[in-house]
């Protein structure tokens, strides 16, 4: 799968995953958003400024992508402690809009 952006980025995505919802419509996984460019969260927590998402974890048992940041937080941060691992997650969660609604402009060519 092929999604352009503003700039004409060329993203690669696995066949498996789901067709990109258009703006508004529910989140359904397909990655668009993370492959296109990192979220505020990657920019902060994993100081990536540009690229596709290091968090953006493929799960081939239900054919979707998932924030890696949400699922293993301390598998991206070495020096969070696991007590507070749960109270992360509720954090990124809202941070990200998680499962909310798709917010990517970027488009499938």
């Amino acid at each position: 799968m092929q999604a352009s952006g503003n700039d004409n980025q060329i993203i690669w995505l696995q066949a498996e995953a789901p067709a990109k919802p258009h703006i508004g419509q529910a989140c359904n996984g397909c990655g668009v958003c993370c492959a296109a460019e990192p979220c505020p969260v990657a920019r902060v927590f994993l100081r990536q400024m540009r690229g596709t998402c290091r968090a953006l974890e493929w799960h081939a048992d239900v054919s979707q992508y998932r924030c890696g940041m949400l699922l293993r937080p301390a598998h991206y941060l070495f020096l969070l402690p696991r007590f507070l691992e749960t109270r992360f997650r509720s954090l990124i969660r809202r941070w990200i809009a998680a499962g909310v609604a798709c917010d990517s402009d970027a488009y499938i060519d």
